[in-house]
């Protein structure tokens, strides 16, 4: 019988040992967390607060904007507290924790990003529809599918992971608990693991990524069949801003997950990793607004009206 050491907490490595980088990198990310919350919860409020924005598109883009929040908040600060303190130690029941939540919200983002597509399709397609297709129902029932897709597949990864056994290494070479990261650290067979992680991941990406093509073929198809020029502008407006939200986040989710664990660089996985848990989401609400016009037109009217409140 070997004699074995459950392990009960695990030492994150970071993304770098050098001292000279960890004041930087921790700036830079405190910077980067304090914009992607300023600016989904800058579009969360503009939602609320206009009612020209109380459309599907506009309800589905506020759950986006809270998932960016909340599955960055689940990653962010316990990087930065580690750069900053130096303790890189995370308890087995908070590792599993984290875990849980960032495949949770990152989940959930990658359904509603399908349930967006369909609503442009809806949209641009069938827009005589449009109001009897996208009822508050449909959107409401679309949405709490997406978190509860979100969640079901966050507690098959960790439940997946941390049903392995721990008894070798506690080092886990990354700066947040990641399924491949910590499922790699186990000292028995996670073949069988590993094929989960593999098919629920591929099922869950794929089925979005269908869902989204097949509802862009359509558009495109109808965009290119549009006489009117006002019309052929505006279906691409509605549709450019989401088609290059979808392409950010699927391209680092398909490179992260859709391989096996002895593909992986732990070094290249550490610099895509920040990439999706941290940049998208602060890209999200700049790539959204910059390109509609009704979001500048519902910040411009905060604006004036912040300044007639406060007698300017």
């Amino acid at each position: 019988m070997e004699n074995r050491t459950e392990v009960t907490e695990f030492i994150l490595l970071g993304l770098t040992n050098a001292p000279e980088l960890q004041v930087p990198l921790s700036t830079m990310f405190i910077l980067i967390y304090l914009i992607n919350v300023a600016g989904n919860l800058g579009m969360l409020v503009l939602i609320l607060m206009d009612s020209r924005l109380h459309t599907p598109m506009y309800f589905f883009l506020g759950n986006l904007s809270l998932v960016d929040i909340c599955y960055s908040s689940a990653v962010t600060p316990t990087a930065v507290a580690g750069l900053l303190t130096g303790n890189q130690v995370i308890s087995y029941n908070a590792c599993a924790a984290q875990m849980f939540l960032f495949a949770a919200f990152a989940t959930a983002e990658n359904f509603l990003l399908a349930s967006m597509a369909y609503d442009r399709y809806a949209a641009v397609c069938k827009p005589l529809h449009y109001a009897t297709t996208m009822t508050t129902t449909v959107c409401a029932s679309l949405t709490i599918a997406c978190y509860a897709g979100g969640f079901l597949n966050a507690s098959i990864h960790t439940g997946d992971t941390f049903s392995l056994t721990f008894c070798e290494s506690n080092v886990v070479h990354h700066f947040f608990c990641d399924v491949p990261a910590v499922m790699i650290l186990s000292c028995s067979d996670r073949y069988v693991s590993e094929m989960v992680l593999v098919y629920a991941a591929s099922f869950v990406i794929c089925f979005a990524l269908v869902v989204i093509l097949i509802s862009y073929m359509f558009i495109f198809m109808t965009i290119l069949k549009m006489r009117s020029s006002a019309g052929y502008q505006k279906a691409m407006s509605t549709c450019v801003s989401h088609f290059t939200a979808v392409s950010i986040f699927y391209g680092t989710l398909i490179f992260m997950y859709l391989q096996p664990s002895s593909s992986h660089s732990m070094d290249t996985d550490k610099i895509v990793s920040v990439f999706y848990t941290m940049v998208i989401p602060m890209l999200n609400p700049v790539v959204y607004s910059l390109r509609n016009k009704e979001v500048k037109n519902a910040f411009k009217k905060v604006v004036e009206k912040t300044k007639y409140s406060l007698g300017f």
